[in-house]
């Protein structure tokens, strides 16, 4: 078990190098990916039980403590990607599926991964949790609300069948690995130390089959729809700091509200675009998957040399 446990680790650690490694392999050999499409959906239900057998009662007790911070970064984390998204694709003129893709991506809470980036830079690792645990119980109903919102000038959007996809691959999934927690005790440890590697695989044949599903498209758009998720998480990233240190927030707080902003659920997106659009409408998702993950690293490495004693600090 410690040697499963040591994996887990360097395989968490290294989650970038992995999903790129094979989104790259998907795209050069998509047969080999294609029968993993019928995954998706049970996969991200995988890594949502694996969320919820993680969560504790600290985790909501953050909400009660700090409810106005946990407040800030929910508001932040459903107006500004969605936002962002929106403007993008409408100064950009985007096609119809890829600008749905990437509204899709934009209306998802935020994902763990942004809770790895927050312990990396230094920030607010229980801020973090709280806030995304909050935007993935909100989601069944913010989620689709949004996308109806803002993509239904592209395409048609069904905020009931949204509804329900979200529930059966989010909230079912959380609501079983939180009762799996109180039932297993203790025990339980033992199972959270490969829970990365479980997510790793999981996120990983995830991007691998949207992008073999979409690799034509990708050939024909792929550098449009990769400018696209550069410059909406970027901008993500910078105005979810921005708007920390307009409230007054303390540096260790500004960075992780700043990576729960710009860091989304990549893989639900994935999921909804697949199951309720076009696997081109998933691109985007898939993509950002790749991007977030190398764009968190970097930006860690800056973060963690951000003193709060120096010339940003507050």
């Amino acid at each position: 078990m410690r040697a499963l446990a040591s994996l887990s680790r360097f395989v968490g650690n290294t989650f970038a190098l992995w999903v790129l490694l094979f989104a790259v392999l998907a795209f050069f050999q998509p047969s080999w990916f294609l029968p993993a499409t019928a995954w998706i959906v049970p996969l991200l239900g995988l890594i949502m039980f694996g969320m919820g057998l993680t969560l504790k009662a600290a985790d909501f007790a953050e909400v009660a403590r700090r409810p106005l911070w946990v407040a800030l970064g929910v508001g932040a984390q459903f107006l500004i990607m969605p936002a962002l998204a929106w403007g993008l694709c409408t100064l950009l003129g985007l096609p119809a599926e890829i600008a749905v893709g990437v509204i899709l991506v934009g209306c998802c809470p935020g994902g763990t991964a942004s809770n790895v980036i927050a312990w990396f830079s230094r920030g607010d690792v229980a801020l973090s949790v709280a806030i995304t645990a909050v935007t993935t119980l909100l989601a069944p109903l913010v989620t689709p609300a949004l996308i109806w919102l803002l993509a239904s000038a592209w395409l048609p959007v069904n905020f009931g069948a949204l509804f329900m996809s979200i529930v059966q691959i989010v909230l079912l999934p959380i609501a079983l690995g939180l009762i799996a927690r109180r039932l297993l005790g203790n025990r339980v440890h033992q199972i959270v130390d490969i829970l990365p590697l479980v997510s790793v695989v999981s996120i990983v044949i995830i991007v691998a089959a949207v992008v073999a599903a979409s690799q034509a498209k990708i050939a024909e758009s792929g550098l449009l729809i990769m400018a696209v998720v550069v410059l909406h998480n970027s901008l993500g990233l910078g105005i979810g700091y921005l708007v920390g240190r307009l409230f007054g927030l303390p540096l260790a707080q500004r960075k992780t509200l700043s990576i729960e902003v710009g860091m989304q659920n990549s893989g639900l997106g994935a999921a909804l675009a697949s199951a309720h659009f076009s696997p081109l409408a998933a691109v985007p998702s898939a993509l950002f998957s790749v991007w977030h993950n190398l764009s968190g690293a970097l930006l860690a490495t800056v973060y963690r040399r951000m003193k709060d004693d120096g010339p940003d600090a507050r």
